[in-house]
């Protein structure tokens, strides 16, 4: 299966539950940034999610009560860089405690070091580790020698050791669809669980000019989508389809809600300037949903992340017959 069975099976629980409910809009993913620091710099990211001090870092009560209040089955520990964050153990036992699954997002670093022999393997723990290219490729995003080489001894002790370890890659500018493919062809190598693509979000702060306008993402995405039935791509094929501009969907950034050290990021974890609440009703109810959901911000129009679109390529999949095989295939690892 792309993701472990329970892991699947929590989230269909969660439709089935909302649906039953009559609602339009619920979370499914909170993206949980416990703290701003990290101990990388890298190309892509925005400064304000590593230039943070470990001090003002959220409290371990403080993330639980998030993940409560928006009951999203799935959260997805970034940042920053987790492995840092003082609490981790406490954190991550308090959210099996609670039932949920971790997609817990790192550079691998400090994986030895703080999480191996500290929080053992369990089907609710889902490493995702980065990886922006090959070895020169990924040094030279990480603006640090040996990383791409760290990772990857991080991701066969993993492995080793019994975690669901999957790789994360963003696709830029520069991004040659060639070592995309040998990414793929990596994660069989390594026995890994999958990997995730997704095109780059071109944040404000980065000044570097790397990142894909609408045309360049369909491009290298209509690539991707000719070799994806090959590997373990962890993108559903609707996902595909509308990365490479064959299918237009409406983003749903409500279905990935963002908790940081500053409150509940609006309307996603990807756009600044639009504030931040420090309750989740006041967030849920203020944010305009009708407007981020058009894609007629001016932010938004490159835009084709993974994190905002995947829900709505769900949604379309379940419209139809075709599309529910076709996903249900996909879920259980078959090449669609």
């Amino acid at each position: 299966m792309r993701f472990p069975l329970q892991f699947t099976l929590a989230q269909a629980r969660h439709r089935a539950r909302m649906e039953r409910l009559g609602r339009k809009r619920y979370p499914t993913v909170l993206m949980l940034e416990p703290l701003y620091t990290c101990n990388l710099a890298c190309l892509g990211c925005s400064t304000e999610r590593y230039t943070g001090k470990l001090s003002d870092r959220l409290p371990p009560e403080k993330c639980f009560a998030a993940v409560d209040a928006c009951g999203a089955p799935i959260v997805n520990i970034c940042g920053g860089e987790p492995c840092l964050y003082p609490e981790l153990k406490e954190l991550l036992e308090g959210l099996f405690a609670r039932d949920k699954h971790v997609i817990f997002c790192t550079n691998a670093l400090k994986l030895e070091e703080k999480l191996f022999g500290v929080v053992p393997p369990t089907h609710r723990l889902l490493l995702m580790i980065h990886l922006d290219g090959m070895r020169e490729t990924h040094d030279y995003v990480t603006n640090r020698a040996g990383v791409f080489d760290k990772a990857i001894d991080a991701i066969r002790k993993a492995k080793k050791l019994g975690y669901n370890v999957y790789l994360n890659t963003t696709v830029f500018r520069e991004t040659r669809i060639e070592e995309v493919e040998q990414l793929c062809q990596l994660v069989d190598e390594l026995g890994a669980n999958g990997i995730l693509i997704s095109p780059g979000y071109e944040y404000q702060s980065v000044k570097n000019d790397i990142f894909l306008n609408r045309e360049q993402t369909h491009e290298k995405f209509r690539a991707i989508r000719a070799f994806a039935k090959k590997y373990k791509i962890n993108a559903t094929p609707k996902f595909l389809d509308f990365a490479a501009g064959l299918i237009e969907l409406p983003c749903a950034p409500w279905s990935t809600v963002n908790y940081t050290p500053k409150g509940w990021k609006a309307p996603c974890y990807l756009i600044e300037g639009e504030g931040y609440f420090q309750d989740f009703e006041t967030f849920w109810n203020t944010v305009d949903w009708n407007y981020w959901e058009s894609r007629q911000d001016p932010r938004c129009v490159n835009c084709k992340m993974h994190s905002g679109s995947e829900h709505s390529a769900v949604e379309e999949a379940m419209k139809t017959l075709r599309g529910k095989l076709q996903l249900a295939a996909w879920s259980l690892g078959m090449g669609v």
